[in-house]
């Protein structure tokens, strides 16, 4: 059996939807190009296109919402090589290494209104936490972990209107020290109340830890101990917006029964890949006349 490989010139809408779906389900790049039948490429150039329009449209979406308690946390990866293994890496480009995806839930609504890829410093949470507080139309209960970067991230976004804790875990030794893969276990916890008056009750992070679980999931990139890692760090934000998209407006919240998105207020429909390859079509630049600007280059010689 003939297989034909499909251009992103050539490639049909339900194509796009196909190649969509399989990303958003955890499918690999290659492993993607061989159920559609298209090119490494096709697949890697649609998925730019989309998490291009994907970020865009929910920057302007989740805008006013109605939060009242907010988890943050942050998940490890690694673009090219691991942080260690950086400087044996072969063409290793300058993102090469640990990279970090902050994440911010409504405890709620499970909406993830807010999203940063970067490094795990004080200027990533900073651009984090101005972006969330630009998103709510109310004081919110915040819970993030205990890294010290969100105390400064969180006093410069939302001052004295906060109700902010932080839930601090307590590990005790590792038995096999650095070549024990898992963290040490979990011996306690200790919720340390920062700004506000937060309810001992909502000072979790539960929901934004078992987000980070659907993440890894949903992206082969983030899948630990495999091969499918990002080599660009531009691709692994792409995938992150694409994955947002689908999470927030496509996917049903098991518990909820709709999607983030709809519990949140922010649409009252189900959307389908096929409407965020709609959002792809439509953010392609259209072909204008190509006669004026040939004549206007030759008269500029």
């Amino acid at each position: 059996m003939q297989h034909i490989l499909f251009s992103m010139n050539t490639l049909p809408p339900h194509r796009k939807v196909l190649i969509l779906k399989c990303l958003v389900e955890g499918m690999s790049i290659r492993s993607t190009a061989r159920i559609a039948d298209v090119s490494r490429n096709t697949v890697t150039k649609l998925l730019v296109d989309a998490g291009k329009a994907c970020a865009v449209y929910q920057d302007k979406a989740l805008r006013d919402l109605n939060c009242n308690y907010i988890q943050v946390d942050e998940a490890w990866c690694f673009v090219y090589a691991k942080e260690k293994n950086v400087k044996r890496a072969k063409s290793a480009p300058a993102e090469a290494g640990d990279v970090w995806t902050w994440v911010a839930i409504d405890a709620d609504t499970k909406l993830v209104p807010s999203w940063r890829v970067g490094d795990r410093s004080g200027s990533t949470a900073i651009d984090l936490m101005d972006d969330l507080r630009s998103r709510l139309a109310n004081r919110v209960q915040l819970t993030t972990d205990g890294h010290r970067a969100y105390l400064e991230a969180v006093e410069g976004a939302f001052g004295g209107d906060v109700d902010y804790a932080q839930l601090v875990k307590l590990y005790g030794n590792a038995p096999e020290g650095q070549r024990r893969y898992s963290p040490a276990e979990c011996t306690g916890i200790r919720k340390r109340k920062v700004e506000g008056n937060p309810d001992p009750e909502h000072v979790s992070t539960s929901f934004v830890e078992r987000q980070n679980l659907t993440m890894r999931m949903s992206m082969r990139r983030f899948t630990r101990l495999t091969n499918a890692f990002s080599k660009k760090i531009e691709n692994h934000a792409h995938a992150v917006a694409l994955h947002y998209m689908y999470y927030n407006f496509c996917r049903i919240h098991q518990s909820l029964q709709i999607t983030p998105a709809m519990a949140a207020g922010v649409t009252d429909r189900l959307y389908e890949i096929a409407d965020i390859v709609k959002l792809v079509e439509d953010a392609a630049p259209k072909p204008g006349p190509r006669g004026p600007y040939k004549k206007q280059a030759q008269n500029s010689n």
